[in-house]
């Protein structure tokens, strides 16, 4: 036992303790605008976002199973939240967290989140360089009107963010950052944004609370929706991230388990007056920056944002929003893909054009979902008809012109029995017809039509067709599908 212990604690929790915490303090910094923003978003109250990613943090680094994901309120669920909020209020979106934490944990048992295997490369590229354009283009509505000394102020935040690492590596820079930018600020008595300005943070930590809705059937149509929506949102997001995060690290991480710790931590949030969340791409790769390896900087993290602002707010209160405005820029350089774009023509068209078309719908509609479905079903799209164009067909006919056989080759299924159909000579004066599919297999219910029709159109012409060679599978599905040898 104590062989499977200790690694485990080295592994997960003990590997790097000093890296854990210092990328922690630095995750807790930059949720605090995060999470007032996307509560802003939703309709609610910034305690409700700031409590989700405080619950978040804690269970899914507990629950979860990609090492160093940070999990949160997120913009993209906030904007499934909003017509719920506006029409129903907080109580029916606090059980709607819980539903679909229930969803996600039903997904989990389900192994839906093995399906993340048929997401390609293409569209995960699009999807983490769509994430990096749109919080690139947050910061620039936090920055629309401001005057020089913001600008001074942003400037001097990312010269710490950069220079910093070459005199030492000792302390996150960006932390450094954060000091340095508020230290000036409030030494100078300048008169900026700060995350005061933002909303009023919570003075107490989250308390049960039963949601206050009435339990009928009516309440459940009402939530139901949503919840489909949010937990989809929640599993897509977190599962993405956690894909990109296996990439960077050349690693593999559950994805059912990872459905099934979101949803336990969902469920929690909903029961503490916190909005559901997800993985959030942009800290999870700033963690990863940061030196983090394990899950005890989401854990730190969860924790230290606790402190800072039911004991630290006064504090909290005056940082500059510009300063974690420098330390978001950080964040969405590290999470853009600028290989991809000096690899577009070095790539398969259609790979570059999916990357493309994925990170442009997200962009476009600001919906993770709609990116994603779009990219998979472009490739799924790209997949088969390269699959239907490995289709062979070559025939021989016999000495005495009376029997040709026909040598079927490949994957024969919805995209490519046209062509199968194509080479068919119906109007041939033949004695019989055998085809020979020993070298290949039959996949659905169009494979099956298409050799109904062939045989039947032979048959129409009095002239028997013998088909050989088929493997058990292709035969099994004919005799539960298939007409030809029925009529």
């Amino acid at each position: 036992m104590t062989n499977i212990i200790i690694p485990y604690l080295r592994t997960h929790w003990l590997g790097n303790i000093k890296n854990e915490i210092l990328a922690g303090m630095v995750v807790a910094f930059s949720l605090i605008p995060m999470s007032i923003a996307f509560s802003n978003i939703a309709g609610v109250a910034p305690e409700v976002g700031l409590y989700s990613s405080m619950i978040l943090l804690v269970i899914t680094a507990i629950s979860g199973a990609r090492l160093s994901m940070i999990s949160g309120a997120t913009g993209a669920m906030a904007l499934v939240m909003t017509h719920l909020v506006q029409t129903h209020g907080v109580e029916y979106l606090l059980f709607a967290g819980i539903l679909s934490g229930i969803l996600q944990i039903a997904a989990g048992f389900l192994h839906l989140g093995s399906l993340m295997r048929f997401v390609s490369p293409s569209v995960v590229t699009g999807f983490s360089n769509a994430l990096a354009i749109l919080l690139f283009m947050a910061q620039l509505k936090s920055l629309h009107n401001a005057d020089a000394t913001v600008y001074g102020l942003l400037a001097l935040g990312i010269l710490v963010i950069y220079g910093l690492p070459y005199l030492t590596k000792v302390v996150p820079a960006p932390l450094v950052s954060i000091v340095v930018v508020t230290a000036t600020s409030l030494y100078l008595g300048l008169d900026v944004h700060t995350v005061a300005d933002m909303g009023k943070l919570p003075s107490g930590l989250p308390m049960f609370h039963i949601p206050q809705i009435p339990l009928n059937w009516e309440t459940f149509l009402i939530i139901l929706p949503y919840a489909l929506s949010l937990a989809l949102v929640a599993i897509l997001e977190s599962l993405m991230t956690a894909r990109i995060l296996d990439d960077i690290t050349d690693s593999a991480s559950d994805k059912n388990r990872e459905c099934k710790g979101l949803g336990v931590a969902n469920l929690v949030a909903g029961f503490f007056g916190a909005m559901p969340g997800c993985a959030l791409i942009g800290p999870s790769v700033m963690n990863l920056k940061l030196g983090s390896t394990g899950r005890l900087s989401a854990l730190f993290a969860g924790l230290f944002l606790m402190f800072l602002l039911v004991g630290l707010g006064s504090w909290v209160q005056q940082i500059p929003v510009v300063a974690l405005t420098a330390v978001m820029i950080m964040v969405c350089i590290h999470i853009f893909d600028w290989s991809s774009l000096k690899t577009l023509h070095v790539y398969p068209k259609t790979c570059s054009f999916i990357m493309i078309v994925t990170a442009w719908v997200i962009v476009v509609t600001h919906d993770l979902s709609m990116g994603v479905f779009a990219g998979v079903l472009l490739s799924a799209l790209s997949f088969s008809r390269r699959v239907s164009r490995m289709l062979t067909v070559e025939s021989v006919l016999s000495e005495n012109g009376r029997h040709r056989t026909y040598y079927i080759t490949g994957q024969v299924f919805f995209a490519s029995v046209d062509m199968l159909m194509q080479h068919f000579d119906f109007n041939e004066d033949l004695e019989r017809v055998t085809i020979d599919v020993s070298q290949a297999h039959l996949w659905d219910l169009f494979a099956v039509g298409g050799f109904d029709k062939i045989v039947l159109k032979f048959k129409k012409k009095k002239i028997p067709v013998e088909i050989q060679g088929m493997n058990e599978a292709s035969a099994s599905l004919v005799d539960q599908l298939g007409t030809h040898a029925k009529s």
